[in-house]
């Protein structure tokens, strides 16, 4: 039987140890409700179907960072249709041009095709905005002022889902 090769022996040596690495502890994100208060929850539906049930988790005042919110997608939608979808609701919160496109480019980059049963985490820090998807960092927008109106989509008294709104920001019994 012949050897494998020095280059097989190391693309073989080299997967292993990504498929280690992928499934370690170390490559997830750590909880990012980790220190807050379970808030309210609601559905958003757009024609009336169901595109995603969203969760809030806050401190004491669930509208002023850290929070996370977490939407757990009921359909399939490609992750540039998420940061459209993004830019239009912060541009009727009033953010100028020039930011939406630069943040329309960098939600493209970041945001991930999804499908029924994939969630994606948002938690708002004061100075950013950092994503996880199905458990695993995504990545982060490092603008005060992008995290503020990016959150704002569903906390702003403007948002275009003001019954999501009030949903989420009810404080669970108990």
């Amino acid at each position: 039987m012949p050897r494998p090769s020095p280059e097989r022996t190391r693309r073989r040596l080299l997967g292993a140890l990504a498929a280690l690495l992928v499934g370690s502890p170390a490559a997830r994100a750590a909880d990012p409700t980790d220190g807050l208060q379970r808030w309210g929850q609601g559905e958003f539906r757009r024609f009336g179907f169901l595109v995603y049930e969203a969760r809030l988790w806050a401190g004491d005042d669930p509208r002023r960072p850290p929070l996370a919110l977490r939407l757990d997608y009921k359909r399939s939608i490609p992750g540039s249709a998420i940061a459209e979808a993004s830019v239009r609701e912060m541009r009727q919160l009033g953010a100028d041009e020039a930011a939406l496109a630069r943040w329309g480019a960098e939600m493209t980059r970041l945001f991930p095709d999804v499908k029924a049963g994939d969630h994606i985490v948002g938690v708002y820090h004061p100075d950013a905005a950092r994503f996880v998807f199905n458990g695993r960092p995504l990545g982060e927008i490092a603008d005060a002022d992008f995290a503020r109106r990016f959150f704002g989509i569903w906390l702003d008294p403007r948002t275009s889902a003001p019954e999501l709104r009030a949903a989420l920001l009810r404080r669970p019994a108990g």
